[in-house]
């Protein structure tokens, strides 16, 4: 089986410097906007990132560890339990996604 040739691998860079993530992540473009559910409760939406190229698991784990709330992965989409507008747009460029 011919393993997929990634951008690093073009560049002749090693795999262990890992660009061929941080060049995923620079062309994800993330949108951020927040929903009323159930009893008006906000759940902040982070949305516009690829499954395939980010593990979203790991996103929103480290994303709800930093906030201190709960949360899940539904649909390809990130979702916050409260309205995290403010701060999910600075955590997100710390890790190196582009925010809208």
């Amino acid at each position: 089986m011919a393993k997929k040739k990634g951008l690093g691998d073009v560049a002749g860079l090693p795999p262990e410097l890992g660009i061929d993530e941080d060049l995923a992540r620079a062309q994800q473009r993330a949108t951020i906007r927040m929903e009323k559910r159930r009893y008006g409760k906000p759940v902040t939406i982070v949305e516009g990132l690829d499954p395939h190229d980010v593990d979203l698991l790991e996103l929103a784990s480290g994303l709800k560890r930093r906030l201190g709330t709960g949360g899940t992965v539904e649909d390809g989409r990130i979702e916050l339990q409260g309205d995290h507008r403010k701060r999910v747009p600075d955590l997100l460029r710390e890790e190196g996604f582009v925010v809208e």
